[in-house]
């Protein structure tokens, strides 16, 4: 069977997706850094090297993302929206609404049944919803940005933020800091404030059961329950859920 390449180079992260056929093969992630046909280069020779296949065996290649206009030697360009619906419909084929929690965006997706695009918004201007949150909290506590999740959930008394903005957000943190508030009780507000915003967007597409959190923002377990502590309802959330729009990438030409 041929062997397709998906390639989403996102503004934070690039990732690779190879499949045979349908079938998902391996993937990849990288930090993209500052040269996105050098981070697509790399996630795509680690992709390949993990099934121990070369770039000549690839029937097809897709890029999406961010810097899809720097992968050169890719056959097609779709929107990462598309590959997003895509990639999501083919995991969990009853989901309705895709919120992707990305490094810099967030985007409530709303998809039928066939993985088309019914409606979409994206937080463009604001960075309260978005993984941007998320590391600048890290930044105010001092820790990796991997351990918010673990944190929140330690939470006894999570803060009430006054703001969903990730600027005047960053000021009130350090004034609970400086107040005594414990690091667990200020991720679990944080992760609280994300949520509002969050699910106010999802409920602009008109929010429709089931749904699944996609982005790096999805590794966030605090965040995630976060969510379905306000929407009363368990996500589906991928085993990687960084490589949803990759993966949509590699089964593009399957198009129905």
């Amino acid at each position: 069977m041929p062997f397709y390449l998906g390639i989403d180079v996102g503004s934070g992260w690039t990732k690779a997706v190879l499949c045979e056929d349908m079938d998902l093969k391996s993937y990849a992630i990288s930090p993209s850094g500052g040269d996105y046909r050098k981070a697509a280069q790399h996630v795509v020779d680690m992709a390949l090297k993990k099934h121990g296949v070369s770039i000549d065996d690839i029937a097809y290649t897709v890029a999406t993302g961010y810097g899809a206009s720097m992968v050169d030697f890719a056959s097609e360009k779709p929107s990462d929206m598309s590959c997003h619906a895509k990639g999501i419909n083919m995991l969990f084929p009853g989901v309705r609404t895709v919120i992707d929690v990305g490094a810099q965006f967030t985007r409530a997706i709303r998809i039928d049944e066939n993985g088309r695009i019914v409606n979409f918004i994206m937080n463009e201007k604001c960075a309260g919803g978005s993984g941007k949150f998320l590391q600048v909290t890290a930044r105010i506590l001092h820790v990796n940005i991997e351990e918010l999740g673990r944190l929140s959930l330690e939470s006894t008394k999570p803060v009430e933020f006054t703001t969903a903005c990730a600027v005047f957000a960053e000021s009130e943190a350090v004034s609970r800091i400086s107040e005594g508030a414990l690091p667990a009780d200020i991720v679990a507000g944080i992760h609280k404030a994300m949520a509002s915003k969050i699910i106010t967007l999802a409920n602009r597409v008109g929010l429709m059961p089931d749904y699944a959190i996609t982005g790096g923002g999805a590794k966030d377990i605090g965040l995630v329950k976060a969510i379905e502590k306000e929407l009363k309802a368990s996500s589906y959330v991928a085993h990687e859920p960084q490589i949803t729009a990759a993966l949509g990438a590699a089964l593009f030409r399957h198009r129905i």
